[in-house]
Parts: structure tokens; sequence; C-alpha cells
């Protein structure tokens, strides 16, 4: 399945934006989400091809959101990668073991991410 829309989690305004800036010239729409709550709705709502998650947020984390995400009848089949400054071994495990299928770590190199975006599609 082809990737088109890609969902932005994530509590910081400069990420979100370098995302979206990024991923638009390589042609992806993109939707924005300030809160793991707000991804969660947005997840069911906008139906994205692929979700782009943070870890550290306020309220529902990234793990947490991740794992309600893949675990909804209404979404589990979204993927989702983490895109975090948790660099530990054991966070990426743990990203893993809540549904997501990559894991990216801040700062993020957009070619990277778009090989790893095509790698899912």
């Amino acid at each position: 399945m082809p990737i088109k829309k890609i969902l932005v989690v994530d509590d910081s305004p400069t990420d979100r934006q370098f995302l979206l800036e990024g991923l638009s010239k390589l042609g992806f729409q993109v939707v924005l989400a300030e809160s793991g709550e707000q991804g969660i709705a947005k997840a069911k709502s906008e139906k994205p091809d692929l979700v782009l998650m943070d870890v550290v947020m306020p309220g529902t984390n990234g793990f947490q959101a991740t794992r309600q995400i893949a675990r909804d009848e209404a979404t589990k089949n979204i993927p989702v990668i983490m895109c975090t400054s948790k660099s530990q071994e054991t966070d990426r495990i743990w990203g893993m073991r809540q549904g997501a299928k990559d894991y990216v770590v801040k700062p993020i190199n957009i070619t990277e991410l778009a090989a790893k975006i095509a790698a899912l599609a």
C-alpha cells in the first residue's frame, strides 16, 4: 500500500514544522497532532497511511498512544514509526513491543526517514 498521508504526533512545534516541511517536499500529505490523545483521535478520524510518533509528551506519551493505535480495531493496520530523542536500546525495544514498526532517533534525517517510509510501503 503506498503511503500518501502521514500523521505527525509531536508536542514540539519546531519538530512538527520540520517534519511538515520535509515530508511535504517529498510529496506526502501531512496531518499534525500536538499530543498523544490528539494523535489517537486523528488516527481514527484522518485514517493516515503512517503515524510518526514522538515519545516524550505530556499526558498520554508516545508509547501509550502507539499501544492504543496498534490495538484498536479501527487503527491497528496503520504503521507507527517512533521519532524520539530517547536513544537507549531499551526504549527502542519497548517502542517496538507497543506496536511500532520502526524507531528513529532525533535529530531526524529526512532522507533516512524517507527510506524507512519507503520500506514500509
